[in-house]
């Protein structure tokens, strides 16, 4: 065989391995995710991941490889590999996934977000362009497409949220961007979709704020948003510890 043969042979089996370990590593952090294996808690082994998802021991090698280098495990030599943070680093930049208590987490970065949101929707009712507002509505639709159908609606309300802070025009107020994402994450997390009316609703009021222009109607808006959701978090704190 020629060596050019050999190579691209061993390059289309190089990138199969690689879209293997990633579909692989994908399904063991929805794994995680949805068991759930909580903070704290051991994962299977080798063994019993290999036959879960059907494929050699090398391959779930791999795939827990790249979650320790993404800070969600951590291989403890003789006793297992336990989960240390319920998100890739990637998806949550402040390290939240790491505690426990994600009724008690989502309420404190409802209170932070009560203290930010409401500007940001402010500054984006003065700043927003015509196709700012064009984008807005896209996603309005879709998160309600979405939601509506029953599918997991997270990733597209990131993306909304995240495009009313850069309708704000505040380079800051960007970067300030992750910590609206792991709020956002948590709360669909424990909240199990209660409120699909109030936020489809305070949603759009957020946008139609935004495409008049209208500072105070944006702030109110998302201030309402948020309080339906902070007040959800609430309730279900003080009746898991009513419960304990």
């Amino acid at each position: 065989m020629m060596n050019s043969e050999f190579d691209e042979m061993y390059q289309i089996v190089k990138e199969d391995k690689e879209l293997l370990g990633n579909r692989i590593e994908a399904q063991l952090i929805r794994y995680i995710q949805e068991e759930p294996i909580t903070v704290g808690e051991k994962i299977p082994n080798e063994f019993e991941l290999a036959e879960k998802f059907g494929v050699g021991r090398s391959t779930i090698r791999e795939a827990v490889k790249g979650l320790v280098s993404k800070g969600m495990l951590e291989v403890r030599r003789g006793s297992g590999t336990y989960v240390i943070s319920s998100y890739p680093a990637e998806e949550d930049p402040l390290g939240l996934g790491r505690y426990d208590d994600k009724y008690q987490l989502a309420l404190e970065l409802f209170d932070v977000r009560l203290m930010i949101e409401p500007e940001i929707a402010a500054y984006a009712a003065m700043n927003a362009t015509e196709e700012d507002v064009v984008e807005l509505r896209r996603l309005c639709d879709e998160v309600e497409e979405i939601y509506r159908s029953g599918e997991n609606h997270v990733r597209k309300d990131i993306e909304l949220h995240t495009a009313i802070a850069h309708c704000s025009k505040n380079r800051v107020v960007e970067v300030l961007v992750p910590l609206i994402d792991s709020a956002v994450h948590t709360f669909a997390n424990v909240t199990h979709r209660e409120l699909m009316e109030e936020t489809i609703e305070t949603h759009r009021a957020v946008v139609e704020a935004i495409e008049n222009h209208d500072q105070v109607g944006a702030r109110c808006a998302m201030v309402m948003h948020l309080t339906y959701n902070r007040q959800m978090i609430k309730r279900m704190l003080e009746q898991g510890n009513s419960e304990n």
